[in-house]
């Protein structure tokens, strides 16, 4: 049997903690508390307002039975508004509220500094290969996971 520093799956778990622990780090460091989930959905509702909850679950790649719970924080941190949606009365959609803005523009910087931190130990070419090979990757098994990224809903802004 290989060592564990020779498993992908050991390897990508400890870069998984390093990157939650440098980006709480750097969030808390910015005046924030809030988990990478938490911002997935923030920056997504903020690119796709309107999006109704069981979308954005597939736009974060995270549960759709989980995602409910995300948005609360979020809600009662007062930075999204939810409501019933008029098109289907089962689904509820999320806008940013001006407090949610606010915090998107003041959190942007620390999440960026993050992503440096976490790729730091590597040259810039390196880097690039590395994104390149982790988009790879995960783009060709997403649909293994429990919770596969989905496509964008027609008509949403490009990231």
């Amino acid at each position: 049997m290989p060592d564990l520093k020779d498993m992908p799956g050991h390897l990508i778990r400890r870069l998984q903690q390093i990157a939650v622990a440098v980006f709480h780090g750097e969030v808390e460091a910015a005046g924030f508390d809030l988990t990478p989930v938490q911002f997935a959905a923030l920056f997504r509702v903020s690119t796709n307002p309107g999006v109704d909850q069981v979308t954005l679950a597939g736009l974060i790649a995270y549960d759709r039975t989980t995602i409910a719970g995300v948005v609360d924080r979020l809600v009662q941190k007062g930075f999204l508004s939810r409501k019933v949606s008029e098109k289907d009365r089962r689904a509820r959609v999320l806008h940013m509220t001006p407090k949610g803005l606010t915090a998107l523009e003041q959190l942007t910087p620390a999440v960026l500094e993050a992503q440096k931190v976490i790729l730091s130990g590597l040259e810039e070419e390196e880097a690039a290969e590395f994104m390149r090979l982790l988009r790879k990757a995960t783009e060709a098994l997403n649909d293994l996971s429990r919770a596969p990224l989905r496509a964008k809903p027609a008509g949403s802004k490009q990231d």
